[in-house]
C-alpha cells in the first residue's frame, strides 16, 4: 500500500510538474481558419488574374493589326516584311507547330521508356544515375545548348546526314527534294531536334513518379494472377499512371511551345513559307525574341506583341485541352 501511494504520489508530481497544453478559444480558432482560408483564396485567384491580365496587356498591346485585318486575317497572312508594313503571323504559327509536337513526337516514346525502366527495372544504382543525369539535363539553361548546338551539333549534322540525304535524294528520289530543300547548318530540323532534347526530362520525371506512386498491392495482385513483370506493368501499372504520364505530356509540350533561345539560335530565322526539312524557318519566340530590340516602327512593334497574343492563346488552349483529356482519363484509360 505504502509502494502504491509512493508511486501514485510521484505520478501526480509528475502530471503536476508537466507542462499543461493551452487549448486556443475557439473564437480564435474560428478566426484562424477565416483568415487562412481567405488568405488561400487570394493566391490562388492571384494566378488567374494574372494570366487575365497577360492576355489583356498583351491584345491592348498588339490589338491595333488583329482590328485592321481581322482575327484571321492576321492570323493567316503569309507575307512578314516590316520594311513595307506587311505582317502576317502564319509563317511563324507554323513554325511553332511544326517544332513543338516534332519535337514531342520525337521525345515521347524515349522519354517513357527511360521512365519505365527507371521506376521498374534498373537496378537502384543505376535509376540513381540516370535520375541524376535526368535532372542535370533539365537544369542545362537553353542558352548553353544552343550554344553547343551551334558549335558542335549542328556542323555534325550537316556533315553527316544532310548532305549525304540532299544527294542520295538528287541522285535517286527526287521527289524528296522539295521536302528537304537545301541543307543549311541552322534549320527547322535542327532546331525541332535540340528542342526534343530538352523537353525529354520533363516526360521521364513525371513518368518515373507516376509510376512509383501506384500502390505495391496492384502489382502484387497481377504477379499473384501469374502475370509477367511485363504484363504486370501494361495492365497494372500504366493505367494507374496514365494521369501523370499525360501531365508530363503537357509540361513537355508546354516548354517547348515556349522555348525561345535553342530554336531563336538553330532555326535560321526564315519569314517565308514554305519550310522545308534542311531549311530555315522561325517560330513565334523566335521571331519575338530576333526583332523587337529591333523594332522601331509602332506598327512592327504592335505586330510583335500580336504575335505573342496569339501564342498566348494557342499556349491557353493547348493546356486546356490536354487538362480536359487528363481529367477525363479513368483507371483504365478510356476517355469517358
Amino acid at each position: 500500500m505504502k509502494a502504491n501511494r509512493a508511486a501514485s504520489g510521484q505520478s501526480g508530481e509528475a502530471c503536476a510538474a508537466s507542462p499543461r497544453r493551452i487549448v486556443p478559444h475557439a473564437i480564435y480558432r474560428r478566426l484562424g481558419d477565416r483568415v487562412f482560408g481567405a488568405l488561400v483564396l487570394v493566391l490562388g485567384s492571384s494566378i488567374a488574374l494574372l494570366t487575365v491580365a497577360m492576355g489583356l496587356v498583351l491584345y491592348r498591346q498588339g490589338g491595333a493589326p488583329i482590328v485592321r485585318d481581322g482575327f484571321f486575317g492576321f492570323l493567316f497572312q503569309t507575307t512578314w516584311n516590316p520594311v513595307t508594313g506587311e505582317h502576317g503571323a502564319w509563317p511563324f504559327v507554323v513554325g511553332t507547330l511544326i517544332t513543338s509536337f516534332g519535337a514531342l513526337s520525337i521525345a515521347f516514346l524515349p522519354a517513357i521508356a527511360v521512365g519505365i525502366f527507371s521506376a521498374e527495372y534498373a537496378p537502384r544504382r543505376v535509376a540513381a544515375a540516370i535520375n541524376y543525369l535526368v535532372d542535370l539535363l533539365a537544369a542545362v539553361p537553353s542558352v548553353v545548348i544552343g550554344i553547343w548546338g551551334i558549335f558542335v551539333f549542328a556542323p555534325w549534322m550537316r556533315d553527316t546526314f544532310y548532305m549525304p540525304a540532299f544527294y542520295w535524294a538528287r541522285e535517286s528520289a527526287a521527289w524528296l527534294l522539295p521536302v528537304l530543300g537545301t541543307p543549311t547548318s541552322y534549320n527547322i530540323l535542327t532546331a525541332t531536334l535540340l528542342l526534343a532534347l530538352m523537353i525529354t526530362p520533363y516526360t521521364v520525371a513525371l513518368t518515373r513518379d507516376a509510376v512509383r506512386m501506384v500502390p505495391r498491392e496492384q502489382r502484387e495482385a497481377a504477379q499473384a494472377l501469374g502475370s509477367t513483370h511485363w504484363e504486370m506493368i501494361r495492365m497494372s501499372v500504366l493505367p494507374y499512371a496514365r494521369g501523370g504520364i499525360v501531365a508530363g505530356v503537357v509540361l513537355s509540350l508546354a516548354r517547348a511551345l515556349g522555348e525561345t533561345m535553342v530554336v531563336a539560335m538553330l532555326i535560321g530565322n526564315s519569314n517565308r513559307l514554305p519550310y522545308t526539312l534542311f531549311g530555315p524557318a522561325a517560330n513565334m519566340p523566335s521571331v519575338i525574341a530576333n526583332e523587337f530590340r529591333e523594332a522601331v516602327e509602332p506598327t512592327h512593334v504592335t505586330a510583335l506583341m500580336a504575335v505573342g497574343f496569339y501564342l498566348f492563346l494557342i499556349t491557353f488552349a493547348v493546356n486546356l485541352i490536354a487538362a480536359y483529356i487528363q481529367k477525363r482519363l479513368n483507371v483504365g484509360g478510356r476517355i469517358l
